[in-house]
């Protein structure tokens, strides 16, 4: 397992399965979740307290792609991968909304890594990405393929 405050950059032979990446927190405010549902997911339970109060959702509640938008933030202060995170693939899912006054933080596990065979300066990493809620809650779960480079000689 890798320390919290791990620094980088990470290079593909610096990782093992298993290793384990978590962030600090990111706090959530209605400010946040409305301009960015305005610009990029814009329906009522998403901009309107009040159309969100009718919703499923009860309340406002964050878009999953602004979740994701987090989650990628937090990943890049936490997992410096030498030349960036550079996604390949990703399944993701929202088991739980994000609301105001929600504080994520996120959790990345190493779970697979491949060498690739043609290109031996590089390999694949599987990474498991949880992101919490502070009651350590899933709000979003995804699997990632990243591209990940060794150390230059």
């Amino acid at each position: 397992m890798q320390p919290n405050n791990a620094s980088g950059p990470w290079y593909l032979d610096d990782l093992k399965t298993g290793d384990l990446f978590r962030s600090g927190e990111y706090e959530m405010d209605a400010n946040q979740i409305v301009a960015f549902a305005q610009q990029f997911d814009p329906q009522p339970f998403h901009t309107d307290l009040e159309a969100a109060k009718a919703s499923m959702f009860g309340k406002l509640a964050a878009s999953g792609w602004h979740t994701a938008a987090i989650t990628m933030r937090l990943l890049v202060e936490t997992l410096p991968f030498y030349k960036g995170l550079i996604g390949l693939s990703t399944d993701i899912q929202w088991p739980r909304p994000t609301y105001p006054g929600d504080r994520l933080r996120v959790e990345c596990r190493v779970l697979e890594i491949a060498p690739s065979r043609s290109r031996p300066e590089q390999g694949v990493v599987t990474v498991e990405t949880l992101t919490l809620g502070q009651e350590g809650e899933p709000r979003q779960r995804q699997i990632t393929k990243v591209l990940a480079f060794r150390k230059p000689e």
